[in-house]
Parts: C-alpha cells; structure tokens; sequence
C-alpha cells in the first residue's frame, strides 16, 4: 500500500503517517523508487496509534503500549499501570476544568454587564484577588 491508501484505511493524515515513521513507530519498507510501501502489520499499527492517540495516549505511551502490543510474554498489569495512570491525568485535567468554569461562572455572576466601566472579571483576570469571587 502507499501512503495515500493506507491513510485512507487507517483514517489518518498523511502527514502524521509520516511524523510517526520519523519517531519510529512505523517502518514501512521502501520500494526501489524510494515510496513507502506499508505492510498489513504496518496499517494494523497505524490504526491502534490512531485510536490510542484518539483516547489521549501520549508518544511515548503510545511508543511503551505498541512495544507490549506486540510482546507475547507481556504482563497485562503493565498495560493496566499505563492505562490508569493515564486516566488519573485525564481526571485531574476535568478537576482542572471544573475549577476553571466554576471561577469563570462566579466572574460572570459578580459582573452586572451594564454601561458602567467596573467589572470583576477583569480585575479578576488581571490578578486583583480581592475581586476574585
């Protein structure tokens, strides 16, 4: 397959087939003309980045998951401690989120949003804790 084909299989982009080559994580054989020709393993790879990526899996988790994907003597513990680890940043990111909506929805309350030029969500932006709701 070329690389147009199999970013149509994998539903990836072109160009992110060829940043995950760069990286190492593909290695697509090269024909004698010089063009990528990927292999059936090489889509299968593609489509798995793909979808860790798509749940938030950085590089590198990316990198370790694909290594004991394709180890047969893995111990699932080990994809297990990645994955919740994972999950912990993702939900320390929507704690994050919440406190950002919970301030910015009290900016919003404090703000009478009327001709007069005071307003608390600037001065809450611009570091002035004493208006910070």
């Amino acid at each position: 397959m070329n690389i147009g084909d199999v970013a149509t299989r994998s539903g990836l982009p072109p160009k992110t087939i060829r940043y995950y080559e760069e990286i190492g994580l593909v290695a697509p054989r090269r024909d004698p003309n010089g063009y990528r020709a990927f292999r059936d393993s090489d889509l299968h790879k593609l489509v798995f980045l793909g979808r860790a990526r798509a749940l938030g899996f950085t590089i590198e988790d990316c990198r370790t998951l694909l290594a004991l994907y394709e180890d047969d003597s893995r111990a699932s513990a080990d994809v297990k401690a990645i994955a919740r680890e994972h999950l912990a940043r993702i939900e320390a990111k929507i704690a994050d989120l919440n406190a950002m909506r919970d301030t910015l929805t009290d900016l919003i309350a404090a703000c009478a949003g009327d001709h007069r030029p005071d307003c608390p969500i600037l001065k809450g932006l611009s570091g002035d804790q004493g208006q910070m709701p």
